[in-house]
């Protein structure tokens, strides 16, 4: 394996690791996210984000990454949102959740798992007919907010920052 493929296997390691910590990985807490009566994922998440763009707008800053986008496809999104969204509420699993649950011993997150492969492979073999439609829908290229915005990418992190704070003491306050 190379260096890059062991520092991914680290991360999600210790993401999964994480993840079992926060207690994200609960059904409990996937269906309260689900009908926002508990922001526990969510908190989390934006967490993970929060301190995720941090380091990389750094390390691209510094030289040390180079960051590439893929391009900005609405069909694609609007369809991969749909996918996402129904498997998860029909699950209880998003696709790390479902396989942080399995290394807790909770078998039913094999479906979901078998699930995720059934439909990439589905979508493998639909690719050519994707191509010709849903992703030639408003296709914007490899953009990003500080490109469309037309401002530093420092300055999109420090704006997603004020805009979260007031969140989690607002997620905080109401118990959530």
């Amino acid at each position: 394996m190379s260096t890059a493929q062991w520092l991914g296997l680290i991360a999600g390691i210790a993401f999964g690791f994480l993840l079992q910590k926060g207690r994200a990985l609960r059904f409990d807490k996937q269906i309260g996210a689900m009908l926002l009566k508990d922001m526990t994922i969510v908190k989390f998440m934006l967490s993970a984000i929060l301190v995720g763009m941090v380091g990389i707008i750094a390390l691209s800053s510094a030289g040390l990454i180079k960051l590439g986008h893929k391009p900005m496809n609405v069909g694609a999104v609007l369809i991969g949102g749909v996918l996402f969204g129904g498997g998860w509420a029909i699950m209880g699993f998003c696709p790390g959740t479902s396989v942080g649950a399995l290394a807790e011993g909770r078998w039913h997150a094999i479906f979901a798992i078998v699930g995720m492969i059934v439909g990439a492979a589905i979508y493998a073999e639909l690719y050519p007919y994707f191509k010709s439609t849903v992703l030639a829908w408003a296709d914007y290229g490899k953009i990003g907010l500080p490109d469309v915005l037309g401002v530093s990418p420092w300055v999109v992190v420090a704006a997603f920052w004020m805009a979260c704070i007031p969140l989690f003491v607002w997620f905080e306050r109401k118990g959530l």
